[in-house]
């Protein structure tokens, strides 16, 4: 079969690889859509731990082929979404239900051969079942979705509450949607690009703000900003040095600050503990997706989450290695690669 193979830092190749065969609680799934990551580029540049060589791809969808004599509950040609989060289930950070925080996580498409390929092969326990008639495309948004509903949780949005949200990206955009149907009243979006903000008001947000145009903490929380003295909230979903700086001059005193967006390994930002202090500021991290695979993909089979509008291109294998090693278009949102039969 084909796969994208991360072989070395900087180095990124379609490449033939043998198909993989299901252990007995494995699956075997032919890849019908896996999307393009901002971690994907991290992981060619070196920013983010990795293990190549290794098949890239974590936001996938497809088609069950072939399963081990042990599972139960899915069967061939069931359309699954895939958890590429693999926990341990055995140290302490799992026995206190922090599954993300594992101490020997392993990730598929990063640690173990991923969903940039015809085919991947999952433990039956990261495989979630898709209704047979849902688009593929929407199937491969559960894993970026699933990390938006933790950041989310974490950020505990009351109905009512004011949110700003920094980065126009793909997670930005999904969590101004769920930042909506969490009951917000006041959801701005902070992002350089035009197209970005327009979507993100066609997608619920009640302003936008261009960040390279005007200061955007005045502009927020400044006396004549839109929520003078700042927001309840602020997601910072860019991974920038500049928005994580922000967020925290954007909260309000007592106000929460989630740090969802990625920035590179060993990057540093700088900010006033004093200011966190006498402010009373909640900083937070929000790191993938415990326990919120599932219902992000029941969101995703709802229609609850605009998805089509968020597909800037759909591409095929063998285009994915420029894609991932190059920086995104601008205005594009999400790619997704599509590999077809075989």
């Amino acid at each position: 079969m084909r796969a994208v193979r991360l072989e070395a830092i900087g180095g990124i190749a379609l490449r033939e690889v043998d198909k993989p065969a299901p252990g007995p609680e494995d699956v075997l799934v032919r890849i019908e859509a896996c999307g393009v990551c901002g971690t994907d580029r991290h992981l060619f540049h070196g920013e983010f731990p990795c293990t190549p060589p290794v098949t890239l791809g974590h936001e996938f969808c497809g088609i069950v082929e072939a399963v081990g004599d042990a599972v139960f509950g899915i069967a061939v040609g069931d359309r699954v979404t895939g958890d590429p989060n693999i926990a341990c289930g055995r140290c302490s950070q799992c026995q206190a239900g922090r599954v993300n925080l594992c101490s020997n996580l392993r990730a598929i498409g990063i640690h173990r051969d991923g969903g940039f390929a015809d085919y991947v092969v999952m433990p039956q326990g990261q495989a979630f079942l898709l209704p047979g008639n849902l688009q593929p495309t929407h199937g491969a948004f559960c894993e970026p979705l699933a990390c938006c509903l933790h950041g989310i949780d974490l950020a505990g949005i009351r109905p009512g509450d004011s949110v700003v949200v920094l980065g126009g990206g793909v997670i930005g955009l999904l969590t101004v949607q769920l930042a909506k149907l969490a009951g917000a009243a006041t959801i701005i979006l902070s992002t350089r690009q035009a197209s970005r903000r327009a979507l993100a008001e066609e997608l619920g947000a009640t302003a936008t703000v261009d960040p390279s145009a005007v200061d955007p903490i005045e502009a927020i929380a400044g006396k004549a900003g839109l929520v003078p003295g700042g927001v309840d909230v602020v997601l910072e979903c860019a991974g920038v040095r500049d928005t994580v700086e922000q967020s925290m001059r954007i909260a309000k005193a007592g106000g929460t600050v989630v740090i969802v967006g990625v920035m590179p390994q060993g990057q540093k930002v700088a900010f006033e503990p004093f200011d966190v202090l006498f402010r009373e500021l909640k900083v937070l991290g929000s790191f993938i997706n415990p326990f919120t695979h599932r219902r992000a993909a029941d969101l995703i089979a709802s229609g609850a989450i605009e998805i089509d509008k968020l597909i800037s291109r759909q591409v095929p294998l063998e285009e994915a290695p420029q894609v991932i090693s190059n920086p995104a278009a601008p205005g594009e949102v999400k790619v997704l690669v599509v590999p077809g039969r075989t």
